[in-house]
């Protein structure tokens, strides 16, 4: 069974978030990779506003394709995570609650998460194009110039997601792989 949850996502639900729990988001949430977290975390340590406002927000790690004629967004996959690695604890920080895209993460990320209240979703990489029809708007709303790494403010009706590692640090990664391997020792 999924948990609906609506987005802006607040510290309090991501921290009752558990690795495993599949979810559907529903609401804004906002695209980044790498160029552009590097941009927001330049821009934070100036002191300067950022295009978006971070605080109990979602970021999609994407770079989606062109859209078709007559549709939203283009195919929309995650993109490893790691990229995001070392710029993901300083939004964390600036009140991030979630992250979406696939593969491992740093400790210092889950660190990061564990004493600030976020999770990591994890999205099923090679299906960007059935991910693209839980968008239901997409705009580029900041760093143009980077094409489609640009930050893009996406609205989603039950996107499909699962929490990889939740704010206490379990990782499904880790758990997932040592359950499997323990039911085949039978």
């Amino acid at each position: 069974m999924s948990i609906s949850i609506q987005v802006p996502m607040s510290r309090e639900q991501a921290r009752s978030l558990r690795a495993g729990d599949s979810c559907l988001l529903s609401g804004v949430i906002y695209t980044a990779r790498d160029a552009a977290h590097k941009r927001l975390c330049e821009l934070a340590a100036e002191g300067k506003e950022l295009p978006l406002d971070v605080k109990d927000s979602v970021i999609y790690f994407v770079g989606p394709t062109p859209a078709k004629p007559g549709e939203v967004i283009g195919s929309a996959g995650p993109t490893t995570a790691y990229r995001m690695d070392a710029y993901s604890p300083t939004l964390i920080e600036m009140g991030l609650t979630g992250m979406i895209g696939k593969g491992k993460r740093s400790k210092e990320v889950i660190n990061a998460m564990n004493v600030h209240g976020a999770v990591y979703f994890g999205a099923i990489g090679g299906c960007g194009a059935l991910l693209s029809r839980c968008i239901k708007k997409a705009e580029v709303i900041a760093y143009e110039d980077l094409g489609a790494e640009a930050i893009r403010r996406l609205e989603v009706e039950n996107f499909p997601v699962v929490v990889i590692i939740d704010s206490e640090g379990n990782n499904l990664y880790e758990t997932g792989r040592t359950s499997y391997l323990e039911s085949r020792k039978g």
